[in-house]
């Protein structure tokens, strides 16, 4: 859609459309009159900063929103000294809105150097109403405030802080639309996200997730393969598929389509080389979605498959509906249907009552499953969620130990796992030159392991063989094999 409306065609003397997304070009093309005149005035365009501090789908939707910045006629710039800065916020953990409220105290003294610069608020901690109540009584200098399911409509929110000069403000309860025909600024030419779902059912207690993105709700099938087969065409070669619980995709459609199915369309687009997805519930990782991957040869040999404890006990406080042994059933069933599956995790540490036993269980579930890589959390109080009020709080001295141990044994493991692809040749998808070594290329094999080898510019973008000369640990060095 984006493609195919001209922003100089529509007529502003008429009001706005009802209809999404033509409503949301209309105030596009309204916005970029206010860019013209910022332009005639200052003798520049005016320079628009969008900070991503979530997670994945959280960066997508913050490529949505450049995107529509950039169909205005706004200039991108990574510096918070901008005219507009757009803060794009994660809630899953208390200390990311702490930085929030730090960066706005730093925003606030830009702004009295510059007035007219402009601050929005966005993401998933805007969806909390204390944080709401409390920015609009301590941070009235904040201009446009909105949250996760109204994202799409960054132009009509930044057009009528323009006309009524003061703070604007629309939070959603809950979806009742998905817009995804607008813009998008890719990070990437080569490789792009793709949301098939929103939000999540599962309420895990010590998560805040299902509070602020809602409930689920999956895209039809048809429009997810159409952007894909749109990006395709526009030289994407990998995507990865988004959701809080890809694995429960389909459930909620009138014609119910299983996450499986979904692959398997995605599967036959041609000019599509790789087929990433996360996250994936364990509880409900089908037989069926483990024959695709077993079967495809575009979904990535990469599952990232969180754990969070290893101890049935704390797994079912936490209300993860799985226990430690049907867990490593289905680690098991996996390896056994992609021998060279990379699994990856997610591993809290000191959740409410979590005894040493229950640790040992985890660092055993540790040892059996031998992951590529863990994120290892000490767990923290989110307010909002049931944990968050749970007894038996484990001392912190305690929490940092194992933590240590966990650590160490996780690091352990990786590097020997990590290594057994070396003196192999394989395909590396090539992302940029190379941060720390001149005349150096980085890029990623199937399983998501990074390689470093010599190469320049023209390779990014490309899938090239290359023969993995030393493993690092976490990463390879090698070299390019030419035809």
């Amino acid at each position: 859609m984006s493609n195919e409306i001209d922003l100089n065609e529509i007529d502003l003397s008429y009001n706005p459309p009802v209809e999404e997304p033509a409503r949301q070009y209309y105030f596009m093309a309204k916005c970029r009159e206010w860019v013209k005149n910022f332009e005639r005035e200052n003798g520049r365009f005016p320079k628009s900063c969008v900070v991503n501090m979530g997670c994945q789908m959280n960066a997508r939707d913050s490529e949505k929103l450049l995107g529509i910045l950039e169909q205005m006629g706004f200039v991108e710039t990574d510096t918070d000294e901008a005219d507009f800065v757009l803060y794009n916020t994660c809630t899953v953990r208390e200390n990311a809105n702490q930085r929030v409220y730090g960066r706005l105290g730093y925003l606030n003294s830009l702004k009295k150097k510059n007035p007219n610069m402009l601050i929005a608020l966005c993401g998933c901690m805007m969806q909390e109403p204390e944080v709401v109540a409390k920015i609009k009584k301590s941070y009235r200098f904040v201009d446009v405030i909105f949250g996760t399911h109204n994202i799409f409509k960054l132009a009509e929110l930044l057009s009528e802080r323009l006309d009524q000069k003061k703070m604007v403000v629309d939070i959603w309860e809950k979806a009742d639309k998905i817009v995804e025909d607008l813009p998008v600024e890719r990070k990437y030419p080569f490789k792009s996200g793709v949301n098939i779902m929103f939000g999540c059912n599962n309420f895990c207690s010590y998560c805040i997730v299902p509070y602020v993105r809602g409930r689920e709700r999956s895209r039809n099938p048809e429009d997810i393969v159409a952007e894909i087969k749109s990006l395709v065409a526009d030289g994407v070669i990998e995507v990865m598929l988004l959701g809080q619980n890809v694995n429960s995709y389909g459930k909620n459609l009138e014609q119910p389509v299983s996450f499986a199915e979904l692959l398997q369309m995605i599967d036959e687009i041609e000019g599509l080389e790789r087929i990433r997805f996360m996250t994936s519930h364990p509880k409900d990782l089908s037989d069926e979605l483990i024959e695709v991957m077993k079967n495809s040869k575009k979904v990535c040999h990469h599952l990232h498959l969180p754990l969070q404890s290893g101890s049935s006990r704390v797994l079912e406080v936490m209300n993860r509906k799985y226990t430690k042994e049907q867990y490593l059933e289905l680690a098991e069933k996996i390896r056994a249907a992609v021998p060279d599956i990379s699994l990856t995790t997610d591993i809290i540490v000191g959740f409410p009552g979590e005894t040493e036993e229950d640790f040992q269980e985890t660092l055993d579930v540790v040892r059996r499953v031998r992951y590529d890589s863990a994120f290892t959390f000490i767990y923290s109080k989110r307010t909002g969620t049931p944990a968050a009020a749970m007894e038996d709080q484990v001392p912190e001295e305690v929490v940092k130990d194992r933590f240590d141990r966990l650590l160490e044994e996780v690091q352990h493991i990786s590097a020997e796992v990590s290594g057994r692809d070396e003196h192999t040749v394989q395909k590396v998808l090539v992302e940029n030159m190379d941060d720390h070594q001149a005349g150096f290329v980085t890029g990623r094999m199937d399983n998501n392991t990074i390689v470093h080898f010599p190469g320049d510019e023209s390779l990014i973008g490309k899938i090239v063989d290359v023969y993995l000369d030393e493993s690092k640990g976490f990463y390879y060095m090698g070299t390019q094999i030419k035809n």
